[in-house]
């Protein structure tokens, strides 16, 4: 079975991650993600994270590493989350996010996280 792809960035600036909380599915609303979402079928994952986060924010990036793992979500899809530089543009919440926080690492572990998005911050604590 294929499993299909999304991918989340882990914008970085002055130490400083972005956590963007969610509005939809109801059963996630309210809790902190790195944007992104979904590779087209044959989509290079690069390509999909600056894709995805033109749409949802609103800026151009550029991905730079992916952190190591990969996390299991509902159906046949995993989350691989991907370092990434902005190189455009002031992120703002365009669809799917109702808040933006740029936030340390230590200030992250105050908001309430996806549990695929929590293996991704601990690295980010550990290596940022």
């Amino acid at each position: 079975m294929t499993r299909g792809i999304v991918v989340g960035g882990m914008l970085v600036r002055d130490g400083r991650l972005l956590a963007a909380r969610r509005t939809a599915p109801a059963h996630t609303a309210g809790m902190w993600e790195f944007p992104g979402g979904k590779a087209e079928p044959g989509e290079d994952e690069r390509d999909a994270l600056v894709r995805e986060l033109r749409e949802e924010l609103g800026v151009g990036v550029r991905p730079l590493a992916r952190v190591p793992g990969e996390w299991p979500l509902t159906g046949p899809y995993v989350l691989r989350i991907w370092t990434a530089e902005l190189l455009d543009g002031t992120p703002r919440c365009l669809q799917d996010h109702d808040a933006l926080r740029w936030v340390t690492p230590a200030e992250a572990r105050a908001l309430t996280w996806l549990a695929p998005d929590r293996p991704a911050l601990a690295w980010a604590a550990a290596h940022l």
